[in-house]
This record gives structure tokens, sequence and C-alpha cells, in this order.
């Protein structure tokens, strides 16, 4: 038996050499584990990145097509509502003809928010509900509905950040002379002429970012 005597006690030195071979062996293949183990852990992290990434992306899209869904919907409520306010100073204006000979009172005061159009002397309150952007009420009447009893902003009625607006403009009479804009023809005795107006009428959406501005030229027989 080979060995040799440490402090006395008899030492095996092959036992040792294999012990020791063992020792190192396991040393290996427990720094491969750990090593496999910190790999698999930076894979999942990033997946778990891109997963993350790919989330946040179909989250924004999602809010980017609700937004736009909401947009949408403002601007057609919007259009619709304005329609209703033009349809119904038009309605005004025809209803006012079961009178024939009889003017709407323009400029008199009898008429809410209806105007004698000059050319050569512009009202601003016109001009600037005509042309303005933004939310413009200043000179204007207030549709609510035929019966003036209508809440547009009532969630019955299309919950709209405003009632609807319009405004009517005289432009003069078509057939007998004297036109402000309307043009001029001949007319006389058992002849037909026209009032001619220009209406504008302004609408919102659910809130007064979304407006919506619509005109409309309407004419209205007068005999003479």
């Amino acid at each position: 038996m080979n060995g040799r005597v440490q402090d006395g006690w008899p030492v095996n030195v092959e036992g040792a050499a294999l012990m020791s071979s063992a020792h190192r062996s396991i040393s290996c293949h427990g720094a491969a584990g750990a090593a496999q183990r910190g790999a698999v852990l930076v894979i999942a992290l990033i997946f778990l990145l891109l997963l993350t990434i790919l989330a946040v992306a179909a989250s924004n899209r999602t809010l980017l097509q609700e937004r736009m869904a909401g947009g949408l919907l403002n601007a057609q409520r919007a259009h619709m509502s304005a329609q209703t306010a033009l349809r119904g100073a038009e309605w005004k204006l025809w209803s006012s003809a079961a009178n024939v000979g009889t003017s709407l009172g323009c400029g008199t005061g009898s008429f809410v928010g209806c105007y004698i159009y000059d050319p050569l002397n512009p009202i601003p309150d016109v001009v600037n509900f005509r042309t303005r952007p933004g939310w413009v009420t200043t000179g204007s009447a207030e549709y609510r509905g035929r019966t003036g009893s209508v809440d547009f902003t009532t969630t019955t009625y299309g919950k709209l950040a405003d009632n609807p607006r319009y405004m009517v403009e005289y432009l003069g009479q078509l057939g007998a002379g004297g036109a402000a804009e309307s043009g001029a023809t001949s007319g006389g005795v058992g002849t037909v002429n026209f009032d001619v107006y220009r209406i504008t009428a302004r609408a919102t959406g659910g809130d007064k970012n979304t407006i919506s501005v619509l005109e409309s030229t309407f004419d209205i027989p007068r005999s003479h």
C-alpha cells in the first residue's frame, strides 16, 4: 500500500488524489449550472421587455383609434346640429310667406339675428359669425327647435356643448330692383318677386372645440 505518514497518521496518496479530482469536478459542474441559470434569466428578461413594448404599442393604437372615433362622432353631431338650425331658420322664413307682402323686419329688432346686407358697410357681428374660428354667439339667434323649447345640451337631444345658433341676412328683392346682392330684374304689377336671404348656422359637437358652420341662400315669394 502506497502511502506516507503525516502527523503520525498514514495517508493514502491515491485516495487523496481521487478526492481532490472529484472535488474539482463538482466545482466545475456547479459553475456551469450557475452560468446557464444566468443566461436563462437574461433571455427571459429580453422576452418580457419585448412583450411589454408590444403591449404598450397596442394600447396606444387602441387609444388613438378611440380618439379618432370620438372626433368623428363629434364632427357628425356638429354637422347634423348645424343642418337642423339651418332648416329651422328656413322654416321660419318660409312660414312668414303666409302673410304675402310683408317682410321679416330685419334690422328692426322684430327678428332676432336678422340683418340687412350692405356690401359697403359690413356689420362686424355678421362678419365674425360667418368667418371667425371658435364658438361665436354675438348677434345670432339661438335655435331651440320649432317650438323654442328644445334643449340640445341635454342627453335626450344630443348632449351638445351649446345650443345651435343662426344668423339671417336680407340680401334684397329679386324681381323688383334695388337688390343688395341678389341681383335685379324687371318686375311689375301681377308678377311675383322674391325676398332673398342668406342663412348662416353654427353648431358644436360634444365640446366647443368641434364646430360646424353651414350656409344656404333662401328666397320667399312676395306678390305685387
